[in-house]
């Protein structure tokens, strides 16, 4: 995997957001948003990593920017599971490489978009076993989550904000309120909200991330 994109906040970093673009975008894709944020989070560093360029199946086996293989679409996403591993896995590294720089693991923030979020949310509750600071889950859905996971405590004790688009034709809101139910029957403290947009972002919904960020990290 490239390396990834840094930015850097004014002063000396005591948190750090861990944020996943999604399928087809670059470790840009978010860099304005992660400039806007720091505006207000002025000790947050923004890691935005790169996905592997590969073939992607329901796109007539198109190279892009992947965190996995997508084999089909319905009734549900059919993935390539061993590319989620890999995925899922150099997100820990970026998660160690945080914590070794002298990052509380527990400030240490889980964002995507997409499918950006589906690798955080299987990195978050079935591969991270330590502290986190909390999951932002964008636009996004669990094809991991099934109605037999069971979380450990610190797991269970992640903050999750979820946010989707209420006119997502790309994945339906219903998928991301999959993934969100499966959450709360788990006894996560997560939030759902969604927003009069398609598969995007808008400013709204930064604002609210910024705001949801700031009470977690004063």
């Amino acid at each position: 995997m490239s390396d990834p994109l840094i930015i850097e906040p004014a002063t000396t970093a005591d948190a750090c957001v861990i944020w996943l673009h999604g399928l087809g975008a670059d470790r840009y894709d978010f860099q304005p948003v992660a400039e806007a944020l720091q505006q207000r989070l002025t000790t947050t560093r923004f890691v935005l990593p790169q996905a592997p360029t590969r073939a992607v199946t329901i796109n007539g086996g198109w190279a892009m920017p992947s965190w996995y293989d997508i084999l089909a679409m319905s009734p549900a996403r059919a993935i390539d599971q061993a590319q989620l591993e890999q995925s899922a896995q150099s997100v820990i590294d970026l998660i160690e490489a945080q914590r070794d720089s002298g990052i509380d693991p527990a400030r240490i923030f889980l964002a995507g978009f997409s499918q950006g979020g589906a690798v955080v949310y299987h990195t978050a509750f079935l591969r991270w076993p330590g502290p986190l600071g909390g999951v932002i889950a964008l636009s996004t859905y669990a094809p991991t989550f099934n109605p037999d996971l069971k979380l450990s405590p610190l797991q269970a004790a992640l903050p999750v904000l979820a946010l989707h688009g209420a006119r997502d034709d790309v994945v339906l809101p219903a998928m991301g309120r999959a993934a969100y139910d499966c959450l709360i029957q788990n006894q996560v403290q997560a939030q759902w909200k969604d927003y009069p947009m398609a598969h995007e972002v808008i400013p709204e919904e930064i604002r609210d991330i910024g705001e949801w960020l700031a009470a977690r990290l004063d």
